[in-house]
Protein backbone atom coordinates (compact mmCIF):
# COMPACT_ATOMS: atom_id res chain seq x y z
CA UNK A 1 0.00 0.00 0.00
CA UNK A 2 0.91 3.64 -0.26
CA UNK A 3 1.40 3.92 3.49
CA UNK A 4 4.11 1.24 3.44
CA UNK A 5 5.79 2.72 0.37
CA UNK A 6 5.94 6.15 2.00
CA UNK A 7 7.23 4.73 5.29
CA UNK A 8 9.95 2.77 3.52
CA UNK A 9 10.92 5.80 1.45
CA UNK A 10 11.26 8.11 4.43
CA UNK A 11 13.00 5.46 6.52
CA UNK A 12 15.70 4.74 3.95
CA UNK A 13 16.07 8.41 3.06
CA UNK A 14 16.78 9.05 6.75
CA UNK A 15 19.25 6.17 6.98
CA UNK A 16 21.17 7.17 3.85
CA UNK A 17 21.13 10.88 4.71
CA UNK A 18 22.67 10.19 8.13
CA UNK A 19 25.10 7.71 6.55
CA UNK A 20 26.14 10.53 4.23
CA UNK A 21 26.24 13.26 6.89
CA UNK A 22 27.85 11.68 9.94
CA UNK A 23 31.15 10.63 8.27
CA UNK A 24 30.95 13.57 5.83
CA UNK A 25 34.62 14.54 6.23
CA UNK A 26 35.67 11.01 5.30
CA UNK A 27 33.53 11.06 2.15
CA UNK A 28 34.75 14.54 1.25
CA UNK A 29 38.45 13.78 1.66
CA UNK A 30 38.80 10.09 0.79
CA UNK A 31 35.90 8.45 -0.99
CA UNK A 32 33.88 10.60 -3.38
CA UNK A 33 32.34 7.60 -5.13
CA UNK A 34 30.79 6.21 -1.92
CA UNK A 35 29.34 9.65 -1.18
CA UNK A 36 27.73 9.77 -4.62
CA UNK A 37 26.34 6.24 -4.21
CA UNK A 38 24.83 7.00 -0.80
CA UNK A 39 23.38 10.28 -2.02
CA UNK A 40 21.97 8.48 -5.08
CA UNK A 41 20.22 5.95 -2.84
CA UNK A 42 18.68 8.87 -0.96
CA UNK A 43 17.19 10.19 -4.20
CA UNK A 44 16.07 6.73 -5.29
CA UNK A 45 14.07 6.30 -2.10
CA UNK A 46 12.79 9.85 -2.37
CA UNK A 47 11.26 9.03 -5.74
CA UNK A 48 10.22 5.53 -4.69
CA UNK A 49 8.42 6.66 -1.54
CA UNK A 50 7.24 10.18 -0.78
CA UNK A 51 7.48 11.49 -4.33
CA UNK A 52 5.19 8.83 -5.79
CA UNK A 53 2.67 8.96 -2.94
CA UNK A 54 2.52 12.76 -3.12
CA UNK A 55 0.52 12.48 -6.33
CA UNK A 56 -1.62 9.46 -5.48
CA UNK A 57 -2.72 9.99 -1.87
CA UNK A 58 -4.31 13.47 -2.28
CA UNK A 59 -6.36 12.20 -5.23
CA UNK A 60 -7.71 9.43 -3.03
CA UNK A 61 -8.34 10.99 0.37
CA UNK A 62 -10.16 14.24 -0.47
CA UNK A 63 -13.95 14.26 -1.05
CA UNK A 64 -14.96 14.22 -4.73
CA UNK A 65 -16.42 17.74 -4.75
CA UNK A 66 -13.15 19.20 -3.39
CA UNK A 67 -10.72 16.67 -4.86
CA UNK A 68 -9.29 18.70 -7.74
CA UNK A 69 -8.96 21.90 -5.70
CA UNK A 70 -7.33 20.15 -2.74
CA UNK A 71 -5.08 18.13 -5.03
CA UNK A 72 -3.95 21.39 -6.66
CA UNK A 73 -3.27 22.97 -3.26
CA UNK A 74 -1.32 19.87 -2.20
CA UNK A 75 0.74 19.98 -5.40
CA UNK A 76 1.45 23.69 -4.96
CA UNK A 77 2.58 23.13 -1.37
CA UNK A 78 4.87 20.34 -2.53
CA UNK A 79 6.43 22.61 -5.16
CA UNK A 80 6.86 25.42 -2.63
CA UNK A 81 8.53 22.98 -0.24
CA UNK A 82 10.91 21.87 -3.00
CA UNK A 83 11.87 25.47 -3.69
CA UNK A 84 12.45 26.21 -0.01
CA UNK A 85 14.47 22.99 0.35
CA UNK A 86 16.65 23.65 -2.70
CA UNK A 87 17.46 27.26 -1.86
CA UNK A 88 17.58 26.54 1.86
CA UNK A 89 20.20 23.83 1.35
CA UNK A 90 22.21 26.13 -0.94
CA UNK A 91 22.41 28.80 1.74
CA UNK A 92 22.61 26.48 4.76
CA UNK A 93 25.43 24.39 3.31
CA UNK A 94 27.77 27.37 2.99
CA UNK A 95 30.84 27.17 5.20
CA UNK A 96 30.74 29.05 8.49
CA UNK A 97 34.21 30.47 7.98
CA UNK A 98 34.69 30.60 4.20
CA UNK A 99 31.36 30.83 2.32
CA UNK A 100 31.21 30.99 -1.46
CA UNK A 101 31.48 34.58 -2.69
CA UNK A 102 28.10 36.27 -2.64
CA UNK A 103 26.56 33.98 -0.02
CA UNK A 104 26.23 34.54 3.72
CA UNK A 105 27.88 32.06 6.09
CA UNK A 106 25.80 28.95 6.71
CA UNK A 107 25.94 25.95 9.00
CA UNK A 108 28.16 23.89 6.69
CA UNK A 109 27.40 20.92 4.45
CA UNK A 110 27.63 18.27 7.18
CA UNK A 111 25.18 20.11 9.43
CA UNK A 112 22.86 20.82 6.49
CA UNK A 113 22.82 17.10 5.67
CA UNK A 114 22.07 16.30 9.34
CA UNK A 115 19.15 18.74 9.26
CA UNK A 116 17.87 17.05 6.09
CA UNK A 117 18.14 13.66 7.82
CA UNK A 118 16.11 15.02 10.74
CA UNK A 119 13.46 16.37 8.34
CA UNK A 120 13.29 12.94 6.68
CA UNK A 121 12.79 11.38 10.13
CA UNK A 122 9.94 13.84 10.77
CA UNK A 123 8.42 12.83 7.44
CA UNK A 124 8.56 9.21 8.58
CA UNK A 125 6.70 10.11 11.79
CA UNK A 126 4.12 12.30 10.04
CA UNK A 127 3.34 9.43 7.67
CA UNK A 128 1.50 7.78 10.55
CA UNK A 129 -1.09 10.58 10.28
CA UNK A 130 -1.91 9.68 6.65
CA UNK A 131 -4.73 7.15 6.20
CA UNK A 132 -4.00 3.91 4.34
CA UNK A 133 -5.96 3.79 1.11
CA UNK A 134 -5.12 0.27 -0.03
CA UNK A 135 -8.16 -1.77 -1.00
CA UNK A 136 -10.70 1.00 -0.38
CA UNK A 137 -12.92 2.76 -2.91
CA UNK A 138 -12.75 6.52 -3.35
CA UNK A 139 -16.27 6.84 -1.94
CA UNK A 140 -15.33 4.78 1.12
CA UNK A 141 -12.21 6.89 1.74
CA UNK A 142 -14.01 10.22 1.49
CA UNK A 143 -17.12 9.07 3.38
CA UNK A 144 -19.40 10.24 0.56
CA UNK A 145 -21.80 7.30 0.85
CA UNK A 146 -22.40 7.73 4.57
CA UNK A 147 -25.74 9.16 5.56
CA UNK A 148 -25.91 12.72 6.87
CA UNK A 149 -27.54 11.67 10.16
CA UNK A 150 -24.83 9.22 11.21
Amino acid sequence: GRFTIQLMGFFFMTVFMFATAIPYEHWKNHNHLAFVVLYSFTFFFSNFGPNSTTFVVPAEIFPARLRSTCHGISAACGKAGAIVGAFGFLYASQSKTDPTKGYPPGIGTKNALLVMGAVNALGFLFTFLVPETKGKSLEELSGENEEEGN
